[in-house]
């Protein structure tokens, strides 16, 4: 599996990645033996990087994380984590977690995007994982938070990855708006970008991917089958798009591509695996991973090819946008073309 780095940093990631959030029981339960099966055959299929964060099941994917890389030589993985999500005692808890994830809410997140909370967040990480550095460390989600985050979280970041404690740092949204603006007017190496460049959303390119390009930094690319549409062979009503039911002109336009990914031999899930990579400032595709056989099942789809004429046909048709680069262009030059198939939770 091709290794990938992140532009003026040491840190090197494999194309694909493993998303921690659903061993944090994310929509359902993941029994523990399934999470630690799930991390090992990733990394005996060579897999590198796993990315979690304290929101998912509040602080259970870093711990299940961290066990299942326990007593591994540290330079066999790469970890990244997240900060702007304090966990603290909830006073009033109603049993279960009220954010998606099957566990007791005994904790709740708080947003803090001080320095405080920063240096609070990642040591707090380090206990659950076990783990003595994170290679790479992003703020969750600063959509509100803007002016903290710049100004206080990103420095604090900025002087972790210069002390060396963290290997590159950044930001990670659902939106690309904002982190165009990390990009250009604050330290980060790295964005991971959440559905924005998609086979049905190339949005990215009109702000976060051209400031990659100009500061020469690097995409991480999670949520790629916008919450669900493009995860089957047949996009069908009732399908989700962006966590809600995906409107009818969404679930017909994903019908005509995926009878064009037909014609050119291939599957909807597999090109919308393969098309992040497309752009040359995207290193990588993470996927949220809860067993054996979903890390197997990605693994063999990322090593199989997606014809190169299926873009040029799409572009044609109008199904995707004429400005999408050019496999050519976007450095994507693997043994075989990457591809992946669904996961059943988002990387993000």
């Amino acid at each position: 599996m091709r290794n990938r780095r992140i532009a003026n940093t040491s840190v090197e990631v494999t194309e694909l990645g493993f998303g921690a959030s659903v061993i944090g029981n994310l929509y359902r339960v993941t029994p523990v033996q399934d999470a630690a099966a799930a991390v090992q055959t990733a990394l005996d299929a060579g897999l590198r990087y796993f990315d979690t964060a304290p929101h998912y099941g509040l602080g259970l994917s870093e711990r299940r994380l961290g066990a299942a890389l326990r007593g591994l030589p540290r330079e066999r993985y790469v970890v990244s984590s997240k900060v702007g999500r304090l966990l603290v005692p909830n006073e009033r808890p109603q049993g279960v977690d009220s954010e998606g994830f099957v566990v007791r809410d005994d904790l709740r997140r708080a947003w803090d995007f001080s320095r405080d909370g920063v240096l609070r967040s990642i040591d707090a990480t380090l206990e659950r994982t076990g783990l003595d550095r994170l290679d790479i460390v992003y703020l969750h989600d600063p959509d509100d938070h803007w002016r903290q985050a710049a100004d206080e979280a990103m420095p604090a970041l900025a002087d972790l990855r210069d002390q060396g404690v963290v290997g590159a740092i950044g930001a990670g949204m659902n939106q690309s708006a904002m982190l165009a603006r990390f990009l250009r007017e604050t330290a980060a190496d790295v964005v991971m970008l959440a559905g924005r460049y998609t086979l049905l959303d190339q949005s990215a390119l009109d702000d976060v991917l051209p400031a990659a390009v100009d500061h020469g930094r690097s995409v991480v690319a999670v949520g790629v089958f916008n919450s669900g549409l493009l995860s089957r062979d047949r996009p069908a009503p009732g399908m989700k798009y962006d966590y809600a039911d995906a409107p009818p002109h969404l679930v017909d336009r994903a019908r005509e591509i995926a009878e064009v990914c037909e014609r050119h031999g291939t599957t909807l899930p597999a090109a919308a695996i393969a098309f992040p990579f497309s752009h040359p400032s995207i290193i990588n595709v993470t996927l949220g991973m809860r067993s054996e056989e979903q890390v197997r099942r990605n693994v063999d789809l990322y090593r199989r090819r997606v014809p190169e004429g299926l873009w040029d046909d799409l572009r044609t048709r109008g199904l995707i946008r004429p400005d999408v680069p050019t496999r050519n262009s976007a450095e994507h030059t693997p043994e075989t073309e990457g591809v992946g198939v669904v996961s059943d939770g988002p990387g993000h």
